[in-house]
């Protein structure tokens, strides 16, 4: 049986807050907006658990307007990942934490979204695809184990990598960012305050400052919801400049369950209003590509020639249906 001698435990205690380290990272936790204390809320945990919800509520309402701030920011590295990925390059996410984990989800959703191989957009997590649902301690102080993970995925200069830290100072985010810049690679820093270390490290920098939390630190609430939503516009708006939508149609679309082929049918009938038969007929033809398949329905050619014309069009649709008879 063991127990804790008193003396000790303060003496750990007074080297603990003394030793340099831990003051600096103190100090700079200080100076983060995401770290701030809000004294009017010192007393929620005795409110009504209604008026909890409200508060939180109207947090999460101020969230859009700050991401709003950073758009023209969001576009610009928008384009450069677009023009990156359709030479071939890949989007990769790297982050520690809540913000690895909102990478992870996002490059998770790519391939059934828009049909892209597992490997065109990657996400990763300090510590491993075990730290999505257990923490691994002290991954995320590692530049190194960043620079790592990147090795590992042979990263070249027609990648792009976004570091993705609340704090903009987590160096994991940081050190991949500093890695991807060495080789050449596109980089894009999001963080959730202003003038951050990964910003400074990154070509684009994207500060979604969304103010101090509900919970002191707790970065998993609005700052994670800025990074969900930073990280769907990036993603979503990178596959339309890569042509994987027909104006707002998922036209790359990939079934692979019953809901996802009942949506691939309903797809091609919203963007040919063919009847059902045609439509079942076209996405057996095309082995149930749905770009394919309003292909060959709009532009009157078979399913070889659909392919060969996307193929030659790069996958964009609309060019496609202009080259067709």
């Amino acid at each position: 049986m063991t127990t804790t001698d008193p003396a000790a435990a303060e003496q750990a205690q007074v080297t603990s807050t003394t030793d340099p380290t831990y003051a600096g990272l103190r100090a700079q936790l200080d100076t983060l907006t995401t770290e701030a204390f809000r004294p009017e809320l010192a007393e929620i945990d005795r409110l009504p658990t209604a008026e909890i919800a409200r508060l939180m509520n109207a947090e999460d309402a101020t969230v859009p307007a700050a991401v709003a701030a950073c758009l023209p920011a969001i576009a610009a590295a928008i384009d450069a990942t677009a023009a990156r990925m359709a030479r071939g390059g890949r989007l990769v996410y790297a982050g520690a934490g809540t913000a690895g984990r909102m990478g992870v989800l996002d490059a998770s959703e790519c391939p059934p979204t828009f049909n892209t191989d597992p490997a065109e957009v990657v996400g990763l997590i300090a510590g491993g695809p075990g730290a999505m649902t257990r923490a691994v301690e002290g991954a995320e102080d590692s530049k190194e184990l960043a620079a790592e993970d990147l090795t590992a995925l042979k990263l070249t200069a027609d990648d792009t990598v976004i570091g993705i830290s609340a704090s903009g100072r987590t160096p994991y985010a940081v050190g991949a960012v500093e890695h991807a810049r060495a080789v050449g690679a596109l980089t894009i820093g999001l963080s959730c305050n202003a003038d951050s270390a990964l910003g400074a490290a990154a070509e684009h920098p994207v500060e979604v400052v969304v103010g101090p939390e509900l919970l002191t630190g707790s970065t998993r609430l609005k700052s994670g919801t800025a990074q969900k939503l930073v990280l769907n516009m990036i993603s979503t708006v990178t596959m339309i400049r890569l042509g994987k939508t027909y104006g707002n149609l998922m036209v790359d679309l990939r079934a692979s369950n019953e809901k996802l082929r009942a949506r691939s049918r309903r797809i091609v009938a919203l963007a040919t209003g063919a009847s059902d038969a045609e439509i079942e007929a076209a996405l057996t033809a095309t082995d149930g590509e749905v770009k394919n398949a309003i292909l060959v329905l709009l532009g009157g050619v078979d399913a070889p020639e659909a392919a060969s014309r996307l193929a030659a069009s790069r996958g964009h649709l609309r060019e496609a249906l202009r080259t067709a008879p």
